[in-house]
């Protein structure tokens, strides 16, 4: 039985894997990772934004579409860099936002890299109550049953 022996093929492999990780990294690096939960009557929304300058952060909404930007500036290049792993220029992410969102009272705050949205659900969305009539179409008075609460 001949075998043919490439010494350079198990080189190849561990480069290609080498690269693809740092590939990988480098797109988790780029991205704005988020955060999404309910509290209550509200939704909220955090993103991370390390080292963002405070003010180059932009959100807008355009419709259904919330898209966050931010800009993170160069490093100087007079310098000799050992690694430079921090991703520089301009972040965007766009969300689709739901039908059930008071648009025009979202509320966005900005501390220590991270950026925290408050998406309000509308009124009409929110659950509630229906009140029960009980009696029947002959004249007779309506009345609510217990506990049931009007609608606002």
């Amino acid at each position: 039985m001949a075998f043919s022996y490439d010494p350079f093929r198990d080189l190849d492999t561990l480069t290609e894997r080498m690269l693809s990780r740092a590939s990988d990294v480098g797109q988790s690096m780029r991205s704005m990772p988020v955060d999404l939960f309910r509290s209550g009557d509200h939704y909220v929304l955090r993103c991370d934004l390390p080292g963002a300058d405070p003010g180059s952060v932009d959100v807008g909404v355009d419709g259904r579409t919330l898209t966050i930007r931010a800009q993170r500036s160069a490093q100087p290049e007079d310098v000799e860099w050992l690694a430079q792993e921090r991703p520089t220029g301009t972040f965007v992410r766009q969300l689709t936002l739901g039908r059930g969102l008071d648009l025009d009272r979202i509320e966005a705050t900005y501390a220590d890299g991270v950026l925290s949205l408050s998406l309000p659900v509308a009124e009409e969305a929110k659950p509630r109550r229906i009140p029960i009539a009980v009696g029947g179409s002959s004249g007779q008075p309506t009345v609510e049953a217990p506990g049931a609460a009007s609608a606002t």
